[in-house]
């Protein structure tokens, strides 16, 4: 929140503008089978309430402004390495994982304002 409310005024009013935060896929109400975690995902859903708040306000100044969440996956980190040894699909390098990222960015259009997509370009359910 404190970084949107620096950036966003910075974004342009006409033209394409993009504002992206990390997300999670935990932080989605309707794709929760499993439970748990729950101030991480409580934190997350509270994001992409955020996400979506902002999508909203943007897209009143410009037309043409994107602001989404982004789930990178599992990415190979100090802090996912408890967690990513039990884990069935593939965990990324920091690298692999923000080329991702750049590639979901740049396949965005206005109408993708205020969801959150995973690393492969598809949107999560809020």
């Amino acid at each position: 929140a404190m970084v949107a409310r620096s950036f966003l005024p910075c974004l342009p009013r006409q033209g394409r503008g993009v504002f992206a935060a990390l997300s999670a896929r935990v932080g989605s109400v309707s794709d929760n089978d499993l439970g748990g975690w729950h101030a991480y995902r409580a934190s997350k859903a509270a994001l992409n309430m955020l996400i979506r708040n902002y999508a909203l306000e943007y897209g009143r100044r410009n037309a043409d402004g994107i602001v989404a969440g982004l789930h990178p996956g599992t990415v190979d980190t100090a802090l996912s390495a408890p967690f990513s040894a039990g884990v069935s699909h593939e965990v990324f390098s920091p690298e692999v994982a923000a080329g991702h990222l750049l590639r979901v960015i740049d396949g965005l259009c206005p109408a993708d304002s205020g969801k959150v997509f995973d690393w492969k370009g598809e949107a999560i359910p809020a």
